[in-house]
């Protein structure tokens, strides 16, 4: 990511989940704040997020924040009241929480953060009560000093998103990261999506994943970091995670996507896997 300049990563995650919300029905995600907070500009865009070659990836996007969020909601019916979303870009949960005791950290670049503070302006939504904004690069600032400036209270259990950040960060980064989270109290937990290994990828899956990363080098956020699922294992165990979960393509048709009369599922192609972790 270009230093000074918001996500271009975080506004196609945006323009998907806006458009998810118009030829979906019904939508995995139901985000009535999506569109609103997108704005107006990007009409071409969404007409190209919104065409049928498109549905994977809108599908995939809506899908994994639903999974976050299902999970979130575990967390809360367990105790939890702190929710950190890190690399939050346009996320909009914190604008439509369900949950009055919950205090929401959105943590991400200052660049990013202003551009999404300029646009909830300009939209007409308040921040409400509880939601903390956390400027902070985490590659550059731990992210423990980020989040005791803000308020959060690390003698409590926290539920963490990290989805859409872990491909782009240095290995040194995203451990550092996964630490801070496995040292909170018993109860915390976190879901992020990884990538993996671009060599054990299969021939169609590799022409995927290689579109992509030459997309993205090219908007300056270039992919860094891969895992086989038992690498991951091992990083989680170290970091002091008691539990995890792997939750690949096939599982996410299963939970969100059958008997849909529209059809929509996602691809067996696709290069991401979500995972989550509890303390």
């Amino acid at each position: 990511m270009k230093t000074g300049h918001a996500s271009q990563t975080a506004l196609r995650v945006a323009i998907r989940r806006a458009a998810h919300q118009l030829v979906d029905l019904p939508p995995v995600l139901d985000d009535p704040i999506a569109l609103p907070l997108l704005g107006g500009g990007y009409r071409r865009d969404l007409e190209r997020a919104m065409h049928r070659v498109a549905r994977d990836f809108r599908g995939f996007m809506a899908a994994r924040t639903r999974y976050v969020e299902d999970r979130l909601a575990d967390a809360v019916a367990n105790g939890t009241t702190q929710y950190v979303i890190l690399g939050a870009g346009l996320d909009t949960f914190a604008y439509r929480n369900p949950f009055p005791s919950l205090r929401v950290f959105e943590v991400d670049f200052p660049a990013t953060q202003a551009w999404k503070q300029k646009k909830l302006d300009e939209a007409g939504i308040a921040v409400p009560a509880g939601l903390y904004f956390v400027p902070l690069d985490l590659e550059r600032r731990k992210l423990a000093e980020g989040l005791a400036e803000s308020g959060f209270d690390c003698g409590r259990a926290a539920f963490f998103s990290w989805v859409g950040i872990v491909p782009y960060l240095t290995m040194e980064g995203f451990r550092a990261t996964l630490a801070t989270v496995g040292g909170l109290p018993r109860g915390s937990g976190i879901v992020f999506d990884y990538m993996d290994r671009p060599e054990t990828l299969t021939q169609p899956r590799r022409k995927i994943f290689d579109g992509l990363a030459k997309r993205l080098a090219a908007s300056g956020e270039p992919l860094r970091l891969f895992f086989s699922a038992q690498e991951l294992e091992e990083e989680l165990r170290r970091a002091g995670f008691d539990r995890s979960e792997q939750v690949g393509i096939e599982r996410l048709n299963e939970m969100y996507f059958d008997g849909r009369a529209d059809g929509l599922r996602l691809s067996p192609s696709g290069v991401g896997t979500l995972l989550s972790a509890w303390v």
